[in-house]
């Protein structure tokens, strides 16, 4: 903060003033003792009394100024508090004396949060209001918000100052409350199902359970290097091996990658897996899990999402070979011809890399032609094994896997699939994976013989699941970047040059 800006100063010295008048600028000893909101329910039978107040009612409230009306002997100011917005009647004969002129009047204003003990009236307007009997400042704050009609609308500021962000904009103040519900509904559906929650490890001695770029760190004590978790995958289902038959886990992962409006450095995710299970049994408990949602959330079946309708009450299924011919209009003859591919790749002005598998271009025709027009919900299933490296082959088809990911909105919102538990089938992937990961590819598997020798020990027949917990609030809160649900999203360093008091000067 820039202490020489002079409104900054002009507060600073109110703040002084008040301080060396006796009055505590940052008191410590609120008396509230109801929210705005149940203030304004339980008192919305005033406008029918004959003289539209009670003065036997008495509240007191806290909240900080969003506006404020000065005049002569009384004043109108609107307090917030998280529950909502509340207008206060201040008459200068209502309060001790001196206090109006030389406290009110002088040094409180629009940012700073206050206390008012009152009794409840309506306005000549129809407004329900509080009529001020006494007021006290809690906070005096030194910076001055944002002019009201403006308030905050540029991105930058917005994510580097969410707490301004969320001073100035109620909806978004929303948006994280739909979040913070989403996340306990979703504890709540698996614990009624019989899942028990768990925490793994967020460093891992080896990047595993995702195709991924890990973020690196050292463990001093240990002298060894360490990886933020990728993915809890192959811990969960360790447990899995150990007994438990039904785990969770709700938590950050890290990716070391690039940044973009469903991409952040570091996401939450539920993982879940489910022993005695198949990937089919998935598709039911996510329909599932989406009906628990929209019926604890309030919320339509037919949802707006930007200039889309997604319709919760239609959910299909399609295998990704025949997506691509069906959805993305590929021809029938080339969806299983990687030459036939690569030519049509660059008839479209694609690049391909000439080294892919054929599993691999499949999933670069599915992602060129067809995710995006995915809206309804759409479980995607038979991925190529080359594209699975830890999910179960199917018996008939020993190319494809028992595997599905979701998509709404043509966005991915889920991944999921029978478990393999095959331990000399692991092995040979994660063999497969580090011939890869040596020619180049540093998203790939490394060896993890630990997670072998666990399967050698026996794992149940299992399947498992992982949801983007950011992706799916961007959905249900009609947010069309995953900034906009991150309360402090990865951003950027500000130059040395430039400042956010410039910026907003600007």
């Amino acid at each position: 903060m820039a202490f020489e800006n002079k409104f900054i100063q002009q507060r600073i010295q109110k703040a002084q003033t008040l301080k060396e008048s006796g009055y505590n600028p940052y008191s410590n000893d609120s008396k509230r003792n109801t929210t705005i909101a149940k203030y304004l329910n339980v008192n919305a039978d005033i406008e029918h009394k004959e003289d539209k107040r009670d003065e036997n009612r008495h509240y007191t409230v806290s909240g900080r100024i969003k506006l404020q009306r000065i005049m002569g002997k009384a004043s109108f100011i609107k307090i917030e508090d998280e529950s909502g917005m509340l207008q206060v009647y201040v008459a200068r004969d209502n309060l001790p004396e001196g206090f109006y002129n030389d406290i009110f009047k002088k040094n409180i204003e629009v940012g700073d949060i206050v206390e008012v003990e009152g009794y409840p009236f309506v306005t000549g307007k129809g407004e329900l209001s509080l009529h001020a009997n006494d007021l006290k400042l809690l906070t005096k704050a030194i910076a001055p918000l944002p002019e009201k009609f403006h308030g905050v609308t540029d991105k930058e500021i917005r994510y580097r100052k969410r707490y301004l962000d969320l001073i100035m904009n109620a909806e978004v103040r929303k948006t994280f409350q739909i979040r913070s519900r989403v996340i306990s509904l979703t504890r709540h559906f698996f614990e009624d199902k019989g899942f028990l929650e768990v925490e793994t490890p967020m460093m891992h001695p080896i990047a595993g359970g995702a195709n991924a770029k890990p973020f690196v760190t050292h463990h001093n004590a240990l002298g060894i290097d360490r990886y933020l978790r990728i993915a809890p995958e192959l811990y969960l289902k360790r447990l899995i091996v150990g007994g438990f038959e039904a785990v969770f886990e709700i938590n950050r992962n890290f990716r070391n990658e690039g940044m973009d409006a469903t991409h952040n450095p570091e996401f939450t995710s539920i993982e879940f897996y489910w022993a005695y299970k198949t990937y089919r049994d998935l598709i039911t408990i996510t329909k599932e899990y989406f009906e628990y949602l929209f019926e604890h959330l309030d919320l339509p079946k037919r949802l707006p999402y930007g200039d889309m309708e997604v319709d919760f009450d239609k959910f299909t299924e399609i295998p990704l070979i025949q997506s691509l011919t069906d959805i993305g209009g590929v021809p029938s003859d080339v969806v299983n011809d990687k030459e036939k591919i690569l030519d049509y790749l660059r008839s479209k002005n694609l690049e391909a890399d000439a080294n892919m598998t054929l599993g691999y271009l499949q999933g670069e025709l599915f992602d060129e032609f067809v995710e995006e027009k995915l809206i309804n919900p759409t479980f995607i299933t038979e991925y190529p094994v080359d594209l699975s490296p830890l999910a179960r082959r199917n018996d008939e088809n020993p190319d494809i896997t028992e595997r599905f990911e979701l998509f709404i909105a043509g966005r991915e919102i889920a991944n999921a699939f029978s478990e393999l538990n095959d331990p000399v089938d692991q092995y040979e992937r994660f063999v497969a994976q580090g011939a890869a990961k040596e020619g180049g590819d540093d998203e790939a598997h490394e060896m993890d013989m630990d997670f072998v020798d666990a399967l050698s020990y026996g794992m149940a027949p299992t399947a498992g699941q992982g949801i983007g917990i950011d992706r799916l609030v961007m959905l249900l809160s009609n947010e069309h970047s995953i900034r906009d649900v991150l309360l402090f999203p990865a951003m950027k360093p500000l130059s040395e040059s430039t400042s956010i008091e410039e910026t907003e000067e600007d």
